[in-house]
Formats: C-alpha cells, sequence, structure tokens
C-alpha cells in the first residue's frame, strides 16, 4: 500500500533520493581500497585485522539483505531507508574516528548493516511509485547507472581526497550527504508496505545470515589462501546446510522470508542469474584497473580512477537507453546484446601491453560498460516486475544477494586465474635467493616491493618479467570473462524468451507457469 497519490514530481523527486542513497553506497564500495595504507600506517593493524577490516562491511551486508528486503515489506520501505541512512552517517563517523582496529572492524560492519537497509530499500521504492512500466524501467535504468557511475567516481573522489586529507576523511564525506538524504527523504518519500505482511519467521533470519555469510567467507578465504584450509570446509559446510535447511524451512511456511517458488519463473531466475554474472564481471574489470594502471602503468590512485570513469559514464548512458531499446529488441535479445558486448569489450583487452596505451583501453571499457548498462537495467527491472508490488523488497534483496555472491565468486575465482597465470607466465632471470623468488612469484605487487632491494640491473629483469608475466595472466582472465559473458548471453536468450516486451505492473504476462500454494 501507498500512504497518499504520488504526483508526477513527487515520483522523480523519490528517484533523486533513492540515487542519492545508492551513489554513496557505491563509491563507498571502493573507498577503502585506497584508504588502507593510509590507515595501516595509523593504526597499525595485524594482516588478519586487515583483512577483517575489508571483510566484515560485506559480511554484514550479504548476510542482511533478505531479512532487511523483508522487514521493509513489512514495516514500511521509507521507514526502513530513513533509518538506514542515519545508521549509515553514524556508522561512518565512527569509522572515520576509530583509533583502534577493532573500532574499524565494528564499524565498518554496522556499515554494512546499514547499506543492507538502505540497498533493497531503493529499488522497491522505486518499484512502487513507477507503476507505468515504460517509466519504471527507465527509472531502473537511471539508477543502475548512477550506481555504476559511483562505482567509477570511487577512486577518483578517494584519491583526490587523500592527497590532501587523511584516510578517514573519506568516510566522513558520507555524513552530511545521508543527512541531505534523510531530511529529503523524510519529506517527499511515499510510505508503502505490504498490506497482510504476516509474522516474521524467528528461524529464519539466523538461517538466512549463516547460508550466506558462510559461502561469501568460504569463496573469499579460497581465493586468498586455497580450498584446503579447515576454515574454508567449515564455512563452506555451514553455509551450505543452513542456506539448504533455509530454503527448505521457506517451502513449508505459509509466510516466507523468501518465496522460493518466485524461481519458478524464468525471468526471475534469468534475472538474478544475469546479475550474478554481471557483478562477477564487474570485479574482473576492477582487478584489472586497479592492479593494471597502478602496478604495470605506475599511474596514481586519482589518474587510474580517471581513466577508468569512461566506462561508468556509458554503463549510465546504456541505462537510460534500455527503456528505449527494449521495444525494440525485447528483453531476452536486449539482455543478450549487452553481455555479447561485453564479452566483446573483455576480448579487446587482449590488445593492451606492458606500455600505456590508452585508446586500446577505451576500446574494451566502452562496450564493457555499455553492455553491463543494458543488461543490468532490463534484469533489474525485469526481477521487480516479475513479482507483485507487496513483495518488491524481497525481490530486490534477493537480487541484491546475488550480486554480492558474484562479486565473492568473480574475486576467488578470477583473481586464482590472475594468479595462477601470472605465476606460470613468470621468466625470472637467475642470481635470485629463494626468499626474493618467493616474493615475486606471490604477486606483482611483491615483486615490485622485492625489486626495490636489488641492484639497478636485476631489478629491471624483474619487473620486466613480473609486469609481462601480469599483463598475460590479465588477458587469461579477460579471455575466461568473455567466454563467461557469451554463456550468459545465450542463457539470457533462454531464460527470458518468454518475457514480453511490456510488464504489466503487478506481475509478468505469460510468465511462467503459477504459483502453487505454500504448505504449513
Amino acid at each position: 500500500m501507498t500512504s497518499s497519490p504520488i504526483t508526477n514530481g513527487r515520483k522523480w523527486a523519490t528517484l533523486v533520493i533513492c540515487c542519492l542513497a545508492g551513489l554513496v553506497l557505491a563509491i563507498d564500495m571502493t573507498a577503502l581500497h585506497l584508504a588502507i595504507p593510509g590507515l595501516i600506517k595509523d593504526l597499525n593493524p595485524s594482516s588478519t585485522q586487515v583483512l577483517w577490516i575489508a571483510d566484515s562491511y560485506g559480511f554484514a551486508l550479504a548476510g542482511l539483505l533478505v531479512t532487511m528486503g523483508n522487514l521493509g515489506d513489512r514495516f514500511g520501505r521509507k521507514r526502513l531507508l530513513l533509518t538506514g541512512t542515519v545508521a549509515f552517517a553514524v556508522a561512518s563517523a565512527l569509522t572515520a574516528g576509530a583509533s583502534t582496529p577493532e573500532m574499524l572492524i565494528a564499524a565498518r560492519a554496522l556499515l554494512g548493516i546499514a547499506g543492507a537497509t538502505i540497498m533493497p530499500s531503493t529499488l522497491s521504492l522505486v518499484r512502487n511509485v513507477f507503476t507505468d512500466p515504460k517509466e519504471r524501467m527507465a527509472a531502473v535504468g537511471i539508477s543502475s547507472g548512477v550506481v555504476g557511475a559511483g562505482i567509477g567516481l570511487g577512486p577518483v573522489i578517494s584519491g583526490a581526497i587523500l592527497d590532501h586529507f587523511w584516510w578517514g576523511a573519506v568516510f566522513l564525506i558520507n555524513v552530511p550527504i545521508m543527512a541531505a538524504v534523510f531530511v529529503a527523504g523524510l519529506v517527499v518519500l511515499p510510505e508503502s508496505r505490504n498490506p497482510n505482511p504476516g509474522r516474521v519467521d524467528a528461524l529464519s533470519v539466523p538461517l538466512s545470515i549463516l547460508g550466506v555469510v558462510g559461502i561469501v567467507y568460504a569463496i573469499k578465504e579460497a581465493a586468498r589462501g586455497g580450498v584446503g584450509q579447515t576454515q574454508v570446509l567449515v564455512a563452506a559446510v555451514l553455509g551450505v546446510a543452513g542456506l539448504a535447511v533455509f530454503l527448505r524451512r521457506q517451502t513449508r511456511l505459509a509466510e516466507p522470508l523468501i518465496d522460493v517458488r518466485l524461481f519458478r519463473r524464468a525471468a526471475f531466475s534469468g534475472a538474478i542469474g544475469t546479475n550474478l554474472f554481471a557483478m562477477f564481471a564487474m570485479i574482473a574489470q576492477s582487478l584489472i584497473f586497479a592492479q593494471y594502471f597502478q602496478l604495470v602503468l605506475g599511474w596514481s590512485p586519482l589518474k587510474s580512477g580517471l581513466a577508468g570513469l569512461p566506462a561508468s559514464v556509458v554503463a549510465m548512458v546504456g541505462g537510460v537507453l534500455a527503456g528505449k531499446l527494449v521495444g525494440v529488441f525485447g528483453r531476452a535479445r536486449l539482455v543478450a546484446i549487452g553481455l555479447a558486448l561485453t564479452g566483446v569489450g573483455f576480448l579487446l583487452y587482449m590488445l593492451t601491453g606492458t606500455t600505456p596505451d590508452y585508446p586500446a583501453l577505451l576500446a574494451a571499457m566502452l562496450p564493457i560498460g555499455f553492455g553491463m548498462g543494458l543488461a543490468l537495467t532490463v534484469t533489474a527491472d525485469t526481477v521487480l516486475a516479475s513479482v507483485p508490488k507487496e513483495r518488491s523488497g524481497a525481490a530486490s534483496a534477493i537480487s541484491e544477494t546475488a550480486t554480492e555472491l558474484g562479486g565473492a565468486l568473480g574475486m576467488a575465482i578470477l583473481g586464482s586465474v590472475l594468479n595462477s597465470s601470472y605465476r606460470g607466465g613468470l621468466d625470472l632471470p637467475a642470481g635470485l635467493s629463494g626468499g626474493d623468488v618467493a616474493e615475486v612469484r606471490d604477486s606483482l605487487g611483491g615483486a615490485l616491493d622485492s625489486a626495490s632491494r636489488m641492484s639497478a640491473e636485476l631489478a629491471g629483469q624483474v619487473v620486466d618479467a613480473a609486469r609481462h608475466a601480469f599483463v598475460g595472466a590479465m588477458h587469461v582472465a579477460a579471455v575466461s570473462s568473455a567466454g563467461l559473458a557469451a554463456v550468459a548471453a545465450l542463457t539470457a536468450l533462454v531464460a527470458l524468451r518468454r518475457v514480453p516486451k511490456v510488464l504489466t505492473g503487478d506481475a509478468v504476462e505469460g510468465s511462467a507457469e503459477p504459483v502453487a500454494p505454500a504448505r504449513v
């Protein structure tokens, strides 16, 4: 239900507020990466604490998305969003002012909890105020484009701030922005909720958290230290078991936390799968940018951020154009076209080398950005349109959870491909000690650090070998991503083929079989 009639101006003002909240979250995803050297110098955390500083945000966010999406459906999306903006501002201030590693880890976890309230709320609010299918897709396209631009702006803004201020300043800027979102949202946002929400199943909440966090943790730890680690195996078992019990329980509840029967709809499950791959691919590009620009080409963080910005701009353009193009190509074909362009872009990374060639980089970045903008807009809108408005928060949470899992998988799988190919492609000169060889083989960053302690001639040979090996590994990861994009494109053609060009305001016309009633 919605508390009052929505005027046209209020609808677009709602979109602006939701976009601004999403923009802050997107920028914050990359802020920590550039801030880590400064906070290590100031707080002197252990290597384990550095990992928890980096991961506590993602674990809290991923684990609570499903629960928070349902809370928004039940108690009000506006209420949840405004609560989240206050919590995010407070957590940002605590993060900026953290004086110990433990305090920073706790503050980052609080940021993740707040982010979990904001992410599904923004999409579900957009879904509820834009009931016209064409307007809704345009709004989703703008929202997706802004978030994509935010991911690209993160390194630019953070790099500019860190050139003049201490590391905490990259988080402190969130406070006035979230304050503005809160005040504007209090006045403008309409309240909406499920008129018949039912009760929250107390056991489903911890089961969903255990399942998602366990799997994400296992994937990330496997990427760092290998699959055979005890903590990886324990986390994987707990995660899979928790998720299996959770899903089984949802099929037996009259009022489930997640209506797993939604996945019987090809439109819904196909869109979720595409979102997972999209984040997988975006992480791949992020890996390429972060290391290639700075460690191979030697560019500063700010210059690296600016170099990657065109991809975010064209992603926004693709998102805006998707609403017009879907009427021409249909959903399945447009998503497939977007993913095919993404695959072509990854293949064009083969043109890059160890010396700067920005036109070649642009040739790769632009089709990836534009293709992602097309695909993600259509799939995000399909997820929202495939379910009743009353369940939009839960559907948005499922979509966001898939992107988190996709990001973790991308980091783990493509990171492993990158590292393995790098080690296999190294052609090191003679005369290196065993310790130097181990450090050089560990990573490109380790190779550059080790080379700084060698003679000029030997250092030059090591750096040249390491950079060539990394570029070769980058090409292998890019080709792997291109292959996955092709598979995802074919999958989208099949999964979304029964979705018509225009969706109704409440459900998919001609969608998959009707959903059977739940068993108690």
